[in-house]
């Protein structure tokens, strides 16, 4: 990993792209930036596009770090400067049983996320939970991030597709510490 000092983690909601990220953040020594933060404002407000874009870009102006997020409205900004891709490219199964999981513990523990926001039960009933979300995103990714990868402007990325927790796991292993 010494090559790569920017390192985008992609994956559908729930696949653990943000807990994948923090780990490999804190083994190569680099800032761990998480988009859901710079996106969203109190009360599940999304953040204007302009100031959006213009926090992703400072945050991706230094030289190393680790990124987590999917957002298509910054993805120019993130991947023109990023080094490495990380795909999460789990089944579709195994994604709803882990955000299954994640909800109902952050929802039985009030666990505050970004700008004081917190998951409800309420939540998960309408058309934009993160439920929906995934459903409708996995097979969008499926299709899009392979076509994405072949693109001329992204060549200069070094693509790694991890295709199961314990693929996952290992390939941190494998990775020195700094």
């Amino acid at each position: 990993m010494a090559q790569y000092q920017r390192i985008v983690v992609l994956g559908v909601t729930g696949s653990g792209k943000t807990t994948f990220a923090q780990m490999l953040a804190a083994r190569v020594g680099y800032r761990h930036i998480e988009m859901d933060a710079l996106h969203w404002l109190p009360h599940w407000t999304e953040k204007p596009i302009e100031a959006f874009q213009a926090d992703i870009a400072e945050a991706v102006s230094s030289e190393s770090w680790v990124m987590d997020g999917n957002y298509s409205k910054v993805r120019d900004i993130v991947w023109s400067r990023a080094e490495a891709i990380i795909w999460l490219d789990y089944p579709l199964p195994l994604i709803l049983w882990r955000l299954t999981r994640r909800t109902i513990n952050r929802i039985l523990s009030k666990e505050v996320l970004w700008n004081d926001n917190r998951e409800s039960f309420r939540n998960q009933f309408r058309r934009d939970s993160l439920f929906v979300w995934a459903f409708q995103s996995y097979h969008k990714q499926q299709q899009t991030y392979p076509a994405l990868f072949q693109q001329p402007e992204y060549a200069h990325i070094s693509i790694i597709r991890l295709t199961s927790p314990q693929a996952a796991e290992d390939w941190l292993k494998s990775i020195q510490k700094n």
